[in-house]
């Protein structure tokens, strides 16, 4: 096997450096641990952005994808095949009644529920086609959603930007409110935060979207991207919401990626029925969209989230971690802030570190990100146990105690 250094000289020499890649080769995961190529161990606090969320190669996926790619890998989707169906099944039953788009990633989902907004918008000779998203979000880097997203550091370069996206403060239901006009679509909201800092919302403002949306016929989607597959401590982030008569806030279109693969390939578009049947032959595709290999693997990661009660899981520690970091002495001083849901946790610090922070955790054995310059980012396996949760959170607390903020 080639030396660590070989690899890395070959990496820098053949793939483009769009990427900051750490100088760490992975060769090896297991659960909620990773080894290097020289042999060193992690434990994983962030899942591959969150994209492994049962962990690294957990058996019960193995087998799906295995079982499945002795039967069946593509054949495209003019023909329908069983685990398609399967895992749309566990969509609407622990989500709402919709029906599925199937593509490769949350970008992807995005882009579909942004275009069946904007269909919606111009059925009865309608001319709906802007999309209000919210400063601070996030929703991929396609050219179209470094538009929609509420950040412009992405776009830097890519000008200009896609027209018909305006952004407005999250949280902040009057200034959404303004921002609506006679040629709005949708509106595009993350139920919480991820790249932007692990933002949330005040309670009544989600009820209150929805309501402004069903008043002025705008298609409201929840990207779901981050939060969903059990995360935030719900089988989706959204249901956390409560409208002003203690009912649910349910979205026209959710979109799903990242967790919903286990670190495969797989991004969704679910999307009520009577908003769905908009999109018929010719007006949106992807070749492979919905593999059956995926789609095994996506339907057994519900399964297993349901059959060890994952979702429950996530939520108790999360609310463990929590009350933790915020009455941990060593970091008096440090942090300002723990928040978030479940798994997904954010914490602030008191001003931004020193460069190298992700660097100096894994030093200690801790894999970590940093997010919004101060950020950081906890977003483990949602089935890690107490034991090694506090493993690490006693490595976060080691990292950030000894950090010199600047």
């Amino acid at each position: 096997m080639p030396h660590t250094q070989e690899i890395l000289d070959d990496g820098k020499k053949y793939l483009i450096g769009n990427y900051g890649r750490l100088p760490i080769v992975m060769a090896r995961g297991e659960g909620v641990r990773l080894w290097d190529s020289d042999g060193k161990e992690y434990l994983d606090l962030f899942a591959g952005f969150g994209g492994c969320i049962l962990g690294h190669c957990h058996p019960d996926l193995i087998q799906a994808a295995t079982e499945q790619a002795q039967q069946l890998w593509h054949v495209g989707n003019t023909f329908y095949t069983t685990p398609q169906i399967e895992f749309a099944k566990r969509l609407s039953t622990h989500g709402f009644e919709g029906q599925a788009f199937f593509c490769h990633s949350g970008a992807e989902s995005n882009e579909a529920a942004c275009k069946l907004a904007r269909l919606r918008g111009h059925q009865n000779g309608g001319k709906k086609w802007k999309i209000i998203s919210l400063h601070k979000s996030f929703h991929g880097r396609t050219l179209a959603m470094i538009s929609a997203t509420g950040n412009p550091t992405y776009r830097a370069g890519f000008e200009p930007q896609v027209p018909g996206f305006v952004q407005v403060e999250g949280g902040d239901f009057a200034a959404l409110e303004a921002a609506v006009d006679d040629e709005t679509a949708g509106i595009i909201m993350e139920p919480i935060q991820g790249e932007g800092g692990i933002n949330v919302y005040p309670p009544d403002y989600a009820g209150k979207v929805r309501q402004l949306c069903d008043a002025r016929g705008i298609t409201l989607i929840f990207d779901e991207v981050w939060t969903g597959c059990g995360r935030t401590g719900k089988w989706f982030a959204h249901q956390h919401f409560k409208a002003s008569d203690g009912g649910a806030v349910v979205p026209d279109i959710m979109t799903l990626g990242k967790a919903v693969g286990g670190g495969l390939p797989v991004g969704v578009m679910w999307a009520r029925p009577e908003v769905a049947k908009l999109l018929v032959p010719g007006t949106h595709g992807c070749t492979l969209g919905g593999n059956p290999i995926c789609m095994a693997v996506a339907r057994t990661i519900f399964d297993v989230i349901q059959r060890d009660r994952l979702v429950e899981h996530a939520a108790d520690l999360g609310r463990h971690a929590i009350s933790r970091l915020r009455e941990e002495k060593k970091l008096k001083g440090k942090i300002t802030d723990v928040r978030g849901a479940g798994l997904m946790l954010g914490v602030e610090l008191k001003s931004a570190p020193k460069a190298g922070l992700v660097e100096r955790a894994l030093a200690k054995g801790v894999a970590i990100n940093l997010t919004a310059k101060q950020v950081v980012r906890l977003a483990p396996a949602i089935n890690i146990s107490r034991e090694d949760w506090d493993k690490g959170l006693d490595r976060v607390v080691e990292t950030l105690a000894a950090e010199e903020l600047n």
